[in-house]
């Protein structure tokens, strides 16, 4: 999340043509992003979000949080409506530091999704994209794919990978996010609704926003031993197949 309230990996499309639409966020945004927090508002806002999921099912509710939202700036997962500072710079790093090359590999480190220290390699490519076809190679049945339906994530709008190809289109680009698991999925979107009304509504220093930011913390990092083992380990598995990938 940017200092505007923008997640930057949905702050890649087009805004030249009009915004993705986001109908189901836009019914759940006020349940999503209550003006009250507190245990009342919590088993209030549950209520409307299992609904939602008892009609459209649990992938149709993540698809309505998570894919990104361009109406609702003060929600979560804002992607925004003009390109913030950091994907400028980010597509000016892409363009500096990796535009005279022929292949790159992309490792995209994120927390919160998935079981508990497992790193799942996702690969954002389309299901003919001949990316898709590289990470198939590199990495053997070890991936998933949102398109293809295989993912824990959905197919979200304007991941950073767009910016990065858009940025260097004569460079060959093999990437994937590696995404470790910490808390259950209900208790990870619970911080993050916490921490987008601490942010909106609330007080830094109190002692409920401390709990909120100790709560966020535990929902994208684990402060264990062995979540750091696992998290280590298959981040150095991913980067060996990735560099032989290169090299093939």
């Amino acid at each position: 999340m940017t200092e505007d309230n923008i997640d930057l990996n949905r702050n890649f499309v087009d805004f030249g043509a009009p915004l993705p639409e986001n109908p189901g966020y836009d019914e759940l945004a006020e349940a999503l992003c209550p003006p009250t927090w507190d245990d009342a508002t919590i088993a209030a806002t549950r209520e409307v979000l299992e609904a939602y999921a008892a009609e459209h099912g649990t992938g149709g509710l993540q698809a309505a949080v998570t894919n990104g939202q361009y109406r609702h700036a003060g929600g979560i997962f804002y992607g925004g409506r003009q390109p913030t500072w950091s994907h400028r710079t980010l597509r000016e790093i892409f363009r500096r530091h990796l535009g005279q090359a022929e292949r790159v590999a992309v490792v995209d480190y994120h927390t919160g999704l998935g079981p508990r220290g497992h790193g799942e390699r996702i690969c954002p490519a389309s299901a003919e994209a001949p990316s898709l076809a590289r990470v198939r190679a590199w990495y053997g049945d070890d991936y998933t794919c949102p398109a293809l339906g295989t993912s824990s994530a959905t197919e979200i709008r304007g991941f950073s990978f767009i910016g990065m190809e858009e940025a260097i289109p004569h460079v060959e680009v093999t990437a994937i996010a590696l995404e470790y698991g910490t808390l259950p999925t209900e208790e990870v979107k619970l911080a993050l609704r916490a921490d987008n009304w601490l942010h909106l509504h609330g007080d830094f220093g109190s002692a409920k926003g401390k709990a909120i930011k100790a709560q966020i913390r535990e929902a994208f990092y684990q402060d264990a031993d062995d979540w750091k083992d696992m998290i280590w380990d298959r981040a150095v598995d991913t980067q060996r197949l990735a560099l032989a990938g290169l090299a093939s």
